[in-house]
């Protein structure tokens, strides 16, 4: 029944932000590469906040970029608004976030997979994927296509066994009303791999013109406009404001006086949701102490009137869905376009993977984004890259892109999917870098845009830009160690005036920027000959000049760690054979399969005398 529709080094199954990552990095490289979505109009969606970036996922957008992918530029192109936040921090938690136009963006992502060489687009709904006796995967759609491939990434979001729940109301679906995958979760169970069930919530789009703003708190974007992407070099600007409002005493009366109808505490979800991002009506029991809770009023585009209600998803039924939200400061007559819900979805155990995002018992099959059990628009394109890449690499007979912790964000974000597993969607934090003063947002470029060049997705001028960076930033290093900055009137009373003592002497400018008080903004007027560069490589230098012991304390342990990453595992150990293992750490080796004893030290359960068993089994047997 099936017919022979043709023949690709690479498939990719979804096209959202894992599934156009993978796909674009995969051509990009030089393989011939196609991209099956179920609805070609839902290319690169945003079925969630119409935003990218913010705490931590900022920082995964700018190693995106710099390693050469796509969000970044697209999130520039559709900018409505963006902001730095965590300012008030340290530079180590410092993320951009930008707003951005829905409609747009995905109409960005679109064009440019159709512009692509190398790359087809294909609507089709794909319903079992297997392997020949020639080690050839056979990708077959509803139509009854056969298509073969050398490669298969699967980067299937929340449409695979998609079901939503809105109060009693259950059915099939993907997000925003589109068709699930409904038939592939079965081929997948077929071939081997361990699925479970997550969800996730999105909530509610509300009319413009039934917010009274006037009762909201304005949210403005920061000035100038710092872009994501290292290829943006025209000047942005902020085209919108958000709003905040809060959740009062009647809300949370209307939710738990109605609690019993929510499908999450009837038992109707089995998934398990993410633990950092809960339901309003999660918040409200899980923190009942608390008298308000925040929620954030944003623009879904420039040419729509829908209005996102960040922090407020929910599974709730309609009706009391829109009691509670009527007892909100500006939405007290808000007309809801689209209700909240929740969507269950199947997705894989990420420990049957490797570091290059390949199954280890399927070689060709990689998993990308939600099928991995992370939540996030940037986590899922971070990992669809990270997939491309390596399976570009593979076919084309190259060595694999495997980035450590100390590396990037996405380095941590593989390395904590592959080796720790995951039992709730995963969200990416600052806090799970150990190194997150060396990873910061603004040097992801110094970090990841040489790897991205020897990879071959970062082309000539790109290239040549970031060469003369590094060029004028260590012009600048040499700059300030050798200018003495003398103690005038002028530079005293800005001492004065920003609360650090005065100069008697002459000291070096490297010097008095180690000062907190001091930047090299305040010393603008009396450091005369300070040269027009980009302000990139001041906060870079003032940054690595200020925290100059805390780096090279970080520097020292990623040092330890990598020694450890470099003594290999062998392949197809069973680690029931090496002596002097506990059991708890035999079991959790054998289901992780660690690569290396970095790994190995990272998984949940195997302690250091472990790691020290090991570490004297690999030098008997002269590993």
């Amino acid at each position: 029944m099936n017919y022979f529709a043709g023949e690709y080094d690479v498939i990719v199954i979804g096209a959202g932000h894992a599934g156009i990552e993978a796909a674009l990095s995969s051509s990009r490289l030089g393989c011939k590469t196609a991209i099956f979505t179920i609805n070609m109009d839902a290319v690169g969606n945003c079925p969630c906040n119409p935003s990218i970036g913010g705490t931590a996922k900022g920082h995964l957008v700018r190693e995106i970029d710099a390693l050469g992918g796509e969000m970044g530029k697209a999130a520039d192109a559709c900018l409505l608004q963006m902001r730095m936040l965590n300012r008030g921090k340290g530079p180590a938690v410092h993320s951009l976030r930008a707003q951005i136009d829905r409609r747009e963006y995905s109409k960005y992502m679109k064009h440019t997979i159709e512009l692509q060489e190398n790359l087809d687009l294909r609507q089709a709904e794909i319903i079992a994927i297997n392997k020949d006796e020639e080690g050839i995967w056979n990708v077959e759609t509803r139509m009854y296509a056969l298509f073969k491939s050398k490669a298969v990434i699967i980067a299937t979001g929340t449409y695979l066994g998609g079901k939503v729940f809105i109060g009693d109301v259950s059915y099939e679906s993907g997000p925003d009303g589109i068709f699930p995958a409904k038939y592939l979760p079965a081929s997948l169970k077929e071939l081997g791999l361990k699925l479970r069930r997550f969800k996730t919530g999105t909530p509610a789009r509300v009319l413009k013109s039934s917010i009274d703003f006037s009762e909201l708190e304005v949210q403005s974007g920061d000035e100038p406009v710092i872009p994501f992407s290292y290829d943006t070099l025209e000047p942005l600007k902020n085209k919108v404001d958000c709003h905040i409002s809060w959740t009062n005493e009647k809300t949370k009366e209307i939710i738990l006086a109605n609690i019993h109808r929510s499908p999450l505490y009837g038992g109707k979800i089995e998934g398990v949701g993410p633990r950092y991002c809960p339901s309003l009506e999660d918040k409200i029991v899980r923190f009942a102490d608390k008298e308000r809770h925040q929620l954030f009023i944003e623009p879904c585009g420039m040419d729509t009137e829908e209005m996102y209600l960040q922090g407020m998803s929910s599974s709730l039924p309609e009706d009391v869905q829109i009691a509670f939200y009527h007892t909100i400061k500006g939405l007290e007559n808000a007309l809801v376009m689209r209700s909240a819900y929740a969507i269950e979805y199947d997705c894989v155990d990420p420990l049957q993977m490797n570091s290059t995002l390949e199954f280890i018992d399927f070689e060709g099959l990689y998993g990308a984004g939600q099928f991995n059990g992370s939540s996030g628009y940037e986590e899922a394109a971070a990992q669809g890259l990270v997939a491309g890449i390596n399976a570009a690499l593979k076919i084309l007979g190259k060595k694999p892109l495997i980035l450590d912790r100390a590396s990037s964000y996405i380095g941590t974000l593989v390395d904590d999917l592959v080796t720790k597993g995951v039992t709730d969607p995963y969200r990416m934090m600052t806090s799970r870098s150990e190194y997150r003063l060396i990873l910061r947002q603004d040097n992801a470029d110094e970090r990841l845009t040489p790897i991205g060049r020897e990879i071959g997705l970062i082309k000539d001028e790109r290239w040549e830009r970031y060469c003369k960076k590094q060029e004028l930033k260590e012009q600048e290093y040499k700059r300030i160690k050798s200018t003495v900055m003398s103690p005038t009137k002028e530079l005293n009373q800005i001492l004065i005036d920003n609360n650090t003592s005065e100069l008697v002497s002459g000291i070096r400018l490297s010097e008095l920027l180690k000062r907190p008080q001091v930047s090299y903004e305040i010393l603008k007027s009396v450091d005369l000959s300070r040269p027009d560069i980009d302000a990139n490589i001041f906060e870079q230098i003032e940054i690595e000049i200020k925290y100059e012991g805390y780096i090279k304390k970080q520097y020292a342990q990623i040092e330890q760690m990598r020694r450890l990453e470099k003594k290999k595992l062998p392949e197809g150990t069973d680690y029931k054979n090496v002596t002097g293992l506990r059991l708890e750490a035999i079991e959790k080796l054998n289901k992780v399969r660690p690569e290396n004893l970095g790994q190995a030290s990272r998984i949940s359960g195997v302690s250091p005398a472990d790691i020290s068993v090991l570490i004297i089994w690999l030098s008997k047997i002269g590993g």
